[in-house]
C-alpha cells in the first residue's frame, strides 16, 4: 500500500494536488493512504521549501508546482 502524503496549508492548490493525487491513484488502481500535513514545522521536517509538495512513502518527489494527473501517475509508479 502506498502512503501518498500532500503538503500544504490547505490553499487551493494544495486542494487541487490532492484531488490530482486522488486521481492518479484511481487511475492506476493502487491502495493507498494519504495523508494532509498542513503543520509548517512537520513540512519543515521533510526539507520542502515551497508548497504544495508530494511525497510518495515518505520521500518527497515534488515540492513548489502543480502536477498533473499524468504526472503524478509518473512519481507513484517510481
Amino acid at each position: 500500500m502506498k502512503r501518498l502524503q500532500i503538503l500544504g496549508a490547505g490553499c487551493p492548490k494544495c486542494e487541487k494536488l490532492e484531488e490530482n493525487t486522488r486521481a492518479a491513484a484511481k487511475e492506476l488502481q493502487i491502495q493507498y493512504v494519504l495523508e494532509k500535513i498542513t503543520d509548517i514545522e512537520r513540512i519543515g521536517e521533510f526539507g520542502v521549501m515551497m508548497t504544495p509538495a508530494l511525497a510518495v512513502d515518505g520521500e518527497v518527489k515534488a515540492q513548489g508546482k502543480m502536477l498533473s494527473v499524468k504526472e503524478i501517475m509518473v512519481l507513484i509508479s517510481e
